[in-house]
Protein backbone atom coordinates (compact mmCIF):
# COMPACT_ATOMS: atom_id res chain seq x y z
CA UNK A 1 0.00 0.00 0.00
CA UNK A 2 1.31 3.41 -0.92
CA UNK A 3 2.17 5.47 2.17
CA UNK A 4 0.72 8.89 2.87
CA UNK A 5 3.76 11.18 2.75
CA UNK A 6 1.82 14.10 4.24
CA UNK A 7 0.95 12.18 7.39
CA UNK A 8 4.57 11.01 7.68
CA UNK A 9 6.00 14.51 7.31
CA UNK A 10 3.64 16.06 9.81
CA UNK A 11 4.27 13.29 12.33
CA UNK A 12 8.01 13.91 11.95
CA UNK A 13 7.57 17.62 12.68
CA UNK A 14 8.18 18.70 9.08
CA UNK A 15 6.25 21.30 7.10
CA UNK A 16 3.75 20.28 4.43
CA UNK A 17 2.36 22.82 1.96
CA UNK A 18 -0.67 22.61 -0.29
CA UNK A 19 -3.49 24.65 -1.74
CA UNK A 20 -7.27 24.66 -2.06
CA UNK A 21 -9.14 23.58 -5.19
CA UNK A 22 -12.37 25.51 -5.67
CA UNK A 23 -13.21 24.44 -9.22
CA UNK A 24 -15.08 21.15 -9.79
CA UNK A 25 -12.56 20.21 -12.46
CA UNK A 26 -10.33 17.11 -12.73
CA UNK A 27 -8.40 18.93 -15.46
CA UNK A 28 -7.61 21.90 -13.20
CA UNK A 29 -6.67 19.48 -10.41
CA UNK A 30 -4.29 17.66 -12.75
CA UNK A 31 -2.54 20.86 -13.82
CA UNK A 32 -2.14 22.12 -10.24
CA UNK A 33 -0.95 18.71 -8.99
CA UNK A 34 2.02 18.92 -11.38
CA UNK A 35 3.37 22.03 -9.64
CA UNK A 36 4.92 20.23 -6.68
CA UNK A 37 2.55 20.76 -3.75
CA UNK A 38 2.50 18.06 -1.06
CA UNK A 39 -1.28 17.94 -1.08
CA UNK A 40 -4.37 19.47 -2.65
CA UNK A 41 -7.73 19.88 -0.92
CA UNK A 42 -10.90 19.79 -3.00
CA UNK A 43 -13.15 22.22 -1.16
CA UNK A 44 -16.53 20.51 -1.21
CA UNK A 45 -17.80 22.63 1.66
CA UNK A 46 -18.16 25.88 -0.26
CA UNK A 47 -18.07 24.72 -3.88
CA UNK A 48 -20.23 22.48 -6.13
CA UNK A 49 -17.88 19.48 -6.09
CA UNK A 50 -19.95 16.30 -5.93
CA UNK A 51 -18.63 12.86 -4.97
CA UNK A 52 -18.17 11.62 -8.53
CA UNK A 53 -16.16 14.73 -9.41
CA UNK A 54 -14.14 14.27 -6.23
CA UNK A 55 -13.21 10.74 -7.32
CA UNK A 56 -12.06 12.03 -10.70
CA UNK A 57 -10.08 14.85 -9.08
CA UNK A 58 -8.46 12.44 -6.61
CA UNK A 59 -7.36 10.19 -9.48
CA UNK A 60 -5.83 13.13 -11.36
CA UNK A 61 -4.04 14.39 -8.25
CA UNK A 62 -2.71 11.03 -7.09
CA UNK A 63 -1.18 10.30 -10.50
CA UNK A 64 1.37 13.07 -9.90
CA UNK A 65 2.36 11.82 -6.44
CA UNK A 66 0.46 14.61 -4.69
CA UNK A 67 -1.87 13.64 -1.83
CA UNK A 68 -5.58 14.08 -2.71
CA UNK A 69 -7.66 15.51 0.12
CA UNK A 70 -11.10 17.02 0.58
CA UNK A 71 -12.85 19.44 2.87
CA UNK A 72 -16.23 17.83 3.45
CA UNK A 73 -19.40 19.93 3.73
CA UNK A 74 -20.06 19.07 7.38
CA UNK A 75 -19.09 16.75 10.22
CA UNK A 76 -21.55 13.94 9.52
CA UNK A 77 -20.63 10.28 8.82
CA UNK A 78 -21.99 10.06 5.26
CA UNK A 79 -19.63 12.80 4.06
CA UNK A 80 -16.58 10.98 5.45
CA UNK A 81 -17.66 7.62 4.08
CA UNK A 82 -18.32 8.78 0.54
CA UNK A 83 -15.17 10.93 0.24
CA UNK A 84 -12.87 8.26 1.69
CA UNK A 85 -14.39 5.52 -0.44
CA UNK A 86 -13.88 7.79 -3.47
CA UNK A 87 -10.14 7.79 -2.76
CA UNK A 88 -9.34 10.73 -0.50
CA UNK A 89 -6.08 10.45 1.42
CA UNK A 90 -7.23 12.95 3.98
CA UNK A 91 -10.30 14.71 5.34
CA UNK A 92 -10.57 18.33 6.49
CA UNK A 93 -13.53 18.79 8.85
CA UNK A 94 -15.01 22.29 9.08
CA UNK A 95 -16.13 24.22 12.16
CA UNK A 96 -15.22 21.85 14.99
CA UNK A 97 -16.22 23.42 18.31
CA UNK A 98 -16.20 20.64 20.90
CA UNK A 99 -14.55 17.42 22.04
CA UNK A 100 -17.70 15.50 21.10
CA UNK A 101 -17.46 16.77 17.51
CA UNK A 102 -13.78 15.83 17.38
CA UNK A 103 -14.56 12.31 18.61
CA UNK A 104 -17.31 12.04 16.01
CA UNK A 105 -14.82 12.94 13.25
CA UNK A 106 -12.29 10.36 14.44
CA UNK A 107 -14.97 7.65 14.58
CA UNK A 108 -16.07 8.42 11.01
CA UNK A 109 -12.49 8.38 9.69
CA UNK A 110 -11.16 5.18 11.26
CA UNK A 111 -12.20 1.55 10.81
CA UNK A 112 -12.92 -0.51 13.97
CA UNK A 113 -11.62 -0.84 16.60
CA UNK A 114 -10.37 2.78 16.49
CA UNK A 115 -13.57 4.07 14.90
CA UNK A 116 -16.86 3.24 13.21
CA UNK A 117 -16.14 3.67 9.49
CA UNK A 118 -18.08 1.05 7.52
CA UNK A 119 -16.44 -1.39 5.11
CA UNK A 120 -17.20 -1.16 1.41
CA UNK A 121 -16.23 0.41 -1.89
CA UNK A 122 -13.19 -0.17 -4.07
CA UNK A 123 -11.78 3.12 -5.31
CA UNK A 124 -10.17 3.79 -1.92
CA UNK A 125 -7.75 0.88 -2.45
CA UNK A 126 -7.05 1.92 -6.04
CA UNK A 127 -6.13 5.40 -4.84
CA UNK A 128 -3.48 3.90 -2.56
CA UNK A 129 -2.27 1.48 -5.28
CA UNK A 130 -3.21 -1.64 -3.35
CA UNK A 131 -5.87 -4.33 -2.93
CA UNK A 132 -8.94 -3.86 -0.75
CA UNK A 133 -7.78 -6.29 1.95
CA UNK A 134 -4.49 -4.43 2.33
CA UNK A 135 -6.29 -1.08 2.42
CA UNK A 136 -8.61 -2.22 5.19
CA UNK A 137 -5.63 -3.38 7.23
CA UNK A 138 -3.59 -0.17 6.90
CA UNK A 139 -6.04 2.68 6.18
CA UNK A 140 -6.18 3.82 9.81
CA UNK A 141 -2.43 4.45 9.66
CA UNK A 142 -2.50 6.33 6.35
CA UNK A 143 -5.62 8.51 6.16
CA UNK A 144 -4.99 12.02 7.49
CA UNK A 145 -7.61 13.66 9.73
CA UNK A 146 -7.53 17.46 9.95
CA UNK A 147 -9.94 19.36 12.20
CA UNK A 148 -10.71 22.99 11.52
CA UNK A 149 -10.89 25.40 14.44
CA UNK A 150 -12.43 28.49 12.91
CA UNK A 151 -14.73 29.86 15.61
CA UNK A 152 -13.98 31.41 18.99
CA UNK A 153 -16.01 28.60 20.61
CA UNK A 154 -13.51 26.12 19.14
CA UNK A 155 -10.58 28.21 20.37
CA UNK A 156 -12.02 28.13 23.88
CA UNK A 157 -12.33 24.32 23.65
CA UNK A 158 -8.99 23.80 21.87
CA UNK A 159 -7.47 21.68 24.66
CA UNK A 160 -10.47 19.34 24.75
CA UNK A 161 -10.62 19.09 20.95
CA UNK A 162 -6.92 18.57 20.26
CA UNK A 163 -6.39 16.00 23.01
CA UNK A 164 -8.71 13.53 21.23
CA UNK A 165 -6.69 10.48 20.05
CA UNK A 166 -6.67 10.11 16.26
CA UNK A 167 -6.47 13.80 15.34
CA UNK A 168 -3.45 14.35 13.07
CA UNK A 169 -3.59 18.06 12.32
CA UNK A 170 -5.57 21.20 13.04
CA UNK A 171 -6.32 23.86 10.47
CA UNK A 172 -7.24 27.41 11.48
CA UNK A 173 -9.62 29.38 9.25
CA UNK A 174 -8.73 33.03 10.00
CA UNK A 175 -11.71 34.55 8.14
CA UNK A 176 -14.46 32.72 10.04
CA UNK A 177 -12.49 33.04 13.27
CA UNK A 178 -12.22 36.80 12.83
CA UNK A 179 -15.95 37.04 12.15
CA UNK A 180 -16.78 35.00 15.27
CA UNK A 181 -14.68 37.34 17.39
CA UNK A 182 -16.63 40.31 16.06
CA UNK A 183 -14.03 41.72 13.68
CA UNK A 184 -16.33 41.52 10.66
CA UNK A 185 -15.73 39.98 7.25
CA UNK A 186 -12.74 40.44 4.96
CA UNK A 187 -10.04 40.64 7.64
CA UNK A 188 -6.60 39.88 6.09
CA UNK A 189 -5.50 36.30 6.71
CA UNK A 190 -2.25 37.48 8.31
CA UNK A 191 -3.90 40.31 10.25
CA UNK A 192 -2.09 41.71 13.29
CA UNK A 193 -5.34 42.47 15.12
CA UNK A 194 -4.49 41.52 18.74
CA UNK A 195 -7.58 39.41 19.47
CA UNK A 196 -7.11 37.36 16.30
CA UNK A 197 -3.37 36.98 16.86
CA UNK A 198 -3.98 35.76 20.42
CA UNK A 199 -6.64 33.24 19.33
CA UNK A 200 -4.48 31.82 16.54
CA UNK A 201 -1.44 31.54 18.78
CA UNK A 202 -3.48 29.79 21.48
CA UNK A 203 -4.55 27.11 19.01
CA UNK A 204 -0.99 26.74 17.69
CA UNK A 205 0.45 26.26 21.18
CA UNK A 206 -2.31 23.81 22.12
CA UNK A 207 -1.61 21.77 18.97
CA UNK A 208 2.06 21.48 19.88
CA UNK A 209 1.22 20.48 23.46
CA UNK A 210 -0.86 17.55 22.18
CA UNK A 211 1.39 16.45 19.31
CA UNK A 212 -1.02 17.69 16.64
CA UNK A 213 0.38 19.46 13.57
CA UNK A 214 -0.73 23.13 13.60
CA UNK A 215 -2.06 24.47 10.30
CA UNK A 216 -3.56 27.64 8.89
CA UNK A 217 -4.86 29.15 5.66
CA UNK A 218 -2.49 31.71 4.13
CA UNK A 219 -2.97 34.45 1.56
CA UNK A 220 0.12 33.75 -0.57
CA UNK A 221 3.73 32.53 -0.43
CA UNK A 222 4.75 35.39 1.86
CA UNK A 223 1.92 34.41 4.19
CA UNK A 224 3.09 30.79 4.21
CA UNK A 225 6.65 31.84 5.04
CA UNK A 226 5.33 34.05 7.84
CA UNK A 227 3.28 31.22 9.36
CA UNK A 228 6.15 28.73 9.02
CA UNK A 229 8.35 31.12 11.00
CA UNK A 230 5.71 31.03 13.74
CA UNK A 231 5.82 27.24 13.93
CA UNK A 232 2.90 26.25 11.73
CA UNK A 233 3.48 23.11 9.66
CA UNK A 234 0.32 22.44 7.62
CA UNK A 235 -0.20 25.53 5.46
CA UNK A 236 -2.51 26.20 2.52
CA UNK A 237 -1.46 28.82 -0.02
CA UNK A 238 -4.72 30.47 -1.15
CA UNK A 239 -6.47 28.54 -3.96
CA UNK A 240 -6.22 27.88 -7.67
CA UNK A 241 -9.26 30.11 -8.24
CA UNK A 242 -7.70 32.99 -6.34
CA UNK A 243 -4.53 32.84 -8.43
CA UNK A 244 -6.41 32.47 -11.70
CA UNK A 245 -8.77 35.41 -11.19
CA UNK A 246 -6.37 37.76 -9.45
CA UNK A 247 -3.61 37.04 -11.97
CA UNK A 248 -5.93 37.72 -14.89
CA UNK A 249 -7.34 40.82 -13.23
CA UNK A 250 -3.86 42.23 -12.65
CA UNK A 251 -2.80 41.75 -16.27
CA UNK A 252 -6.15 43.00 -17.58
CA UNK A 253 -5.69 46.26 -15.67
CA UNK A 254 -2.37 46.91 -17.45
CA UNK A 255 -3.74 46.55 -20.99
CA UNK A 256 -3.68 49.67 -23.17
CA UNK A 257 -7.04 49.49 -24.89
CA UNK A 258 -10.23 51.46 -25.38
CA UNK A 259 -12.70 50.11 -22.86
CA UNK A 260 -15.48 52.33 -24.16
CA UNK A 261 -15.38 50.62 -27.52
CA UNK A 262 -15.83 47.19 -25.93
CA UNK A 263 -18.73 48.26 -23.77
CA UNK A 264 -16.80 47.61 -20.55
CA UNK A 265 -16.79 50.08 -17.70
CA UNK A 266 -13.59 51.14 -15.99
CA UNK A 267 -14.56 49.03 -12.97
CA UNK A 268 -15.52 45.88 -14.90
CA UNK A 269 -14.46 42.82 -13.01
CA UNK A 270 -13.59 44.82 -9.89
CA UNK A 271 -15.42 42.29 -7.74
CA UNK A 272 -13.42 39.35 -9.01
CA UNK A 273 -10.72 39.36 -6.33
CA UNK A 274 -10.79 36.01 -4.54
CA UNK A 275 -9.25 35.73 -1.08
CA UNK A 276 -8.92 31.94 -1.03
Amino acid sequence: MRGNHVRRRLAAGEASIGTWLSLPSPEAAEYVSALGFDWLVADAEHNPIDVRTQAQMFAAIRASGTAPMVRIPWNTPEHFKRALDAGAWGIVVPMVKSREEAEQAVAATRYPPQGERSVGGGRHALSFATAAADYYQHANDEVLLVLQIEHIAGVEQADAILSVPGVDACFIGPNDLAASIGLGLGVPLESDEPRLVEAIDHVRRTCIAHGVAPGVHCSDAAGVNFRLSQGFRFCAMASELRYMLNGLKTDLSTLDWQRAETGLSETAGSGATVRY
